[in-house]
């Protein structure tokens, strides 16, 4: 499976592809940043990130996409900013008909160093260890987006096969008829 991360920002779009199964061995196929100048408009940023995330989507072609799920904070400009490049990078894959799962930071955390409280430094330890790489994937957003993309694969496969599974087996079950009396 072939999954593209997005930690969504305005001023860097952390990008990063990841294929892998799990229980094999993980590899990194590219990662970087999709930047924005700051000074800008909203509506020329935006724009720059959905160029950047379709040329990634049009290199790569990943069987999913994995993105960062916005949470509140104090800092509603941030907020705002974080919302929109999520929702540029969801309309990029699902305009292709790639599957798109959100993934919260504590699960990305939880999932890539065992605890969903470690900071920015233990994550980026461990997805420089998990893919075998020489050096630290900079800046910590790129260091993100790869860990999402681990996350999904670890964790996010998983779910889908449950889900199959409870599907189905929902769809093996014969039909109960009832009646009901007046």
């Amino acid at each position: 499976m072939r999954v593209l991360g997005v930690d969504p920002g305005l001023t860097r779009c952390g990008v990063g592809v990841v294929d892998g199964a799990p229980g094999r061995p993980l590899k990194m196929v590219g990662v970087g940043v999709v930047r924005t100048p700051a000074e800008a408009e909203i509506g020329p940023r935006l724009l720059l990130v959905e160029q950047g995330i379709e040329r990634w989507l049009d290199e790569h072609r990943p069987d999913l996409v994995a993105v960062e799920r916005v949470f509140a904070q104090h800092n509603v400009r941030t907020v705002m900013g974080t919302a929109q490049a999520s929702a540029v990078a969801m309309l990029c894959a699902t305009r292709r008909g790639i599957p798109v799962t959100l993934h919260t930071p504590s699960e990305v955390k939880a999932a890539v160093t065992g605890s969903g409280r470690a900071d920015k430094a233990q994550v980026t330890t461990m997805v420089t260890r998990l893919l075998r790489l020489d050096a630290p994937p900079k800046p910590a957003d790129a260091a993100d987006a790869l860990a999402l993309a681990i996350c999904h694969i670890w964790r996010g496969s998983a779910a889908g096969k449950i889900a199959a599974a409870l599907a189905q087996q929902q769809s093996a079950r014969p039909a109960v008829r009832q009646e009901y009396r007046r």
